[in-house]
C-alpha cells in the first residue's frame, strides 16, 4: 500500500473512470472466438495466428484480447483458486440487453 498520512482520506478512483479492455488467458482460441465474436458480436482488431486475439465494439483498439501463451489446452481452473470472477458487458438499452440474453439462451 502507498504511504498515507494518518489525517488524510485514502486514495479513490475518480467517478467515471472506465477500465479499457480486459486481457483474458483462455485455452481454445477458436472456442473462445465462436463465443465472443461468433455469439456476443466482437469484431477481431488483430490476431496472432492462433495464439491471441483483439476484439472490439466500434472504433475502440479493442475490449477484449484472448490469448493461450501460458494456458494451451488448460483445463477449467478449479473453483478454489486466484483467477478472474466476473466480467461485465455493459449494453446501451434493456432491448439490446434482452436480444443478447435471448441469443446466448437459444445457444445454450
Amino acid at each position: 500500500m502507498a504511504d498515507q498520512k494518518d489525517n488524510q482520506d485514502p486514495y479513490k478512483v475518480p467517478k467515471g473512470t472506465r477500465i479499457g479492455h480486459v486481457h483474458l488467458k483462455v485455452s481454445e482460441l477458436a472456442r473462445s472466438l465462436r463465443f465472443y465474436q461468433d455469439l456476443l458480436g466482437f469484431q477481431i482488431t488483430q490476431q496472432y495466428g492462433d495464439q491471441a486475439v483483439f476484439l472490439a465494439s466500434g472504433d475502440y483498439h479493442h475490449h477484449l484480447a484472448l490469448n493461450t501463451w501460458q494456458s494451451l489446452g488448460a483445463p477449467p481452473a478449479p473453483k478454489r483458486s486466484a483467477g478472474l470472477f466476473h466480467l461485465a458487458i455493459l449494453y446501451p438499452t434493456e432491448e439490446a440487453l434482452a436480444g443478447i440474453f435471448k441469443r446466448l439462451r437459444e445457444a445454450d
